[in-house]
């Protein structure tokens, strides 16, 4: 049995959750909840995401370093969730959220990372990738869309770029809902059984839901061979959603408490000026 965590100890959430060397998927339960209660766990949230807004003030206000989050899930794996029950609080001046489809056919005519750089954040900003170009060794793979020769090296390609956005001053967290394919289903139902839903709903998830097992095990070599301490995947429990809002909550807590980000020094003298 998981060893509970304190609800309240974000760096030990963050710890728990970072992926060094196996990620272990298969053993970690997507329904964990790390022995929280729920109407505590939910409680706790807004005083995280208080923080959080107010460290994200810092890093707009330093202006020189930032924070690239990607976030990656299967179908119905709380993407779009994650993004309103956390980061919604956020000053919108500061932050911006890419979404990585399809390829458009100019896309296609770059090599596959072109189209993410030009979305990575800027100084002060942080920019969430909702998917990202972890797609070219997931679905790419998966669906058979290049050879093995192909993809297979990506891994190295994308250690590199993330390498390079960590020397200029960016920050990485890399962030997998882990949810179960139990959960799937049933989140897959609601949006057809709801009209307001329903829009969601397209003919092509089945066929994903179909190789759910050549996904995880394209997840698995995919976070394995590109968690690194610069740019470290974590592995969320996704199944209950007030469990994955804290831990991802705490994850970038604690991401930006370690950039020990400083306000800028104001003009000399400023303290004594009057305001007439």
């Amino acid at each position: 049995m998981p060893r509970r965590l304190d609800p309240t100890d974000h760096r030990a959430i963050t710890d728990r959750l970072r992926i060094a060397g196996d990620a272990g998927l298969g053993r970690r339960r997507q329904d964990e909840d790390f022995g929280w209660d729920k109407a505590h766990a939910k409680s706790l949230l807004p005083d995280v995401l208080a923080a959080v807004s107010g460290l994200q003030e810092r890093l707009y206000a330093e202006g020189a370093r930032k924070l690239l989050v990607v976030l990656q899930a299967m179908d119905a794996g709380g993407k779009d969730g994650t993004l309103r029950d956390v980061l919604t609080g956020l000053n919108p001046a500061g932050i911006s959220v890419a979404a990585f489809g399809v390829p458009t056919e100019d896309e296609r005519g770059h090599d596959y990372l072109w189209r993410v750089h030009q979305h990575t954040p800027g100084a002060g900003r942080i920019t969430v990738f909702n998917r990202s170009h972890y797609e070219d060794v997931l679905v790419v793979r998966v669906k058979g869309l290049a050879p093995k020769a192909c993809w297979s090296r990506r891994y190295a390609h994308i250690k590199n770029f993330e390498r390079l956005l960590t020397d200029e001053g960016t920050a990485i967290v890399k962030i997998f809902l882990h949810l179960s394919r139990e959960e799937q289903r049933l989140r897959m139902q609601d949006r057809i059984d709801s009209p307001d839903e329903r829009w969601k709903f397209r003919a092509g998830d089945l066929d994903d839901r179909a190789l759910w097992d050549d996904y995880m095990a394209a997840y698995r070599e995919a976070i394995e061979r590109t968690s690194v301490r610069s740019a470290p995947w974590f592995v969320v429990p996704a199944d209950r959603k007030w469990v994955r809002n804290l831990a991802v909550a705490s994850i970038l807590r604690t991401t930006l408490e370690s950039m020990d980000l400083q306000y800028p020094e104001p003009e000399k003298g400023v303290e004594h000026i009057v305001v007439t």
